[in-house]
């Protein structure tokens, strides 16, 4: 099950891009012969938002974020992943914190028209609050993982118990 969410992901990403470059591509070559589409911009945007969000999941669930832990690494283990531990739950509160603010802004945008899309504005706020959604339960996962393991959550060094679940 965990795959076919991983690939429905992907493609939704890759749907997300080649949206994108269409959009701003056609808008070009119509603006180009003095027809512009203005619309295809604000869409483009749009999307971007939505791209940012999936392209993030991907990241946090390969662990590709990047990460200062040069003073970090020279901690003992068992500080060192009370640390990681500490700072995974910051990250979920933080997560949370963008999620609900995030639907309280989309409740605020309902009304209002994204630029001369004429689609309403809370298609991009949504955006937000679905993203942190999605980022803190791949990161409550990872934190489970860590946990049942004896590991770090974040660490690049990570061993084969967590390699194993990269892919959450």
């Amino acid at each position: 099950m965990l795959s076919v969410l991983v690939r429905i992901e992907e493609a939704i990403g890759r749907a997300l891009l080649a949206a994108i470059v269409i959009l701003v591509f056609v808008a070009a070559i119509t603006r180009f012969f003095d027809y512009p589409i203005v619309w295809s911009v604000d869409l483009a945007q749009a999307l971007f938002i939505w791209l940012c969000f999936f392209g993030a999941l991907k990241g946090l669930r390969k662990r590709a974020h990047i990460g200062v832990d040069y003073f970090v690494q020279k901690l003992p283990v068992p500080l060192r992943r009370g640390l990681d531990l500490l700072l995974a739950v910051i990250a979920l509160a933080f997560l949370a914190t963008m999620a609900w603010f995030g639907i309280k802004l989309t409740l605020l945008n309902w009304q209002r028209t994204f630029g001369d899309s004429g689609i309403s504005y809370a298609w991009v706020t949504i955006a937000v609050p679905i993203g942190c959604a999605l980022l803190g339960l791949i990161l409550l996962a990872q934190i489970a993982i860590a946990i049942r393991a004896g590991k770090l959550v974040f660490s690049p060094d990570r061993d084969e118990a967590l390699a194993e679940h990269q892919e959450i």
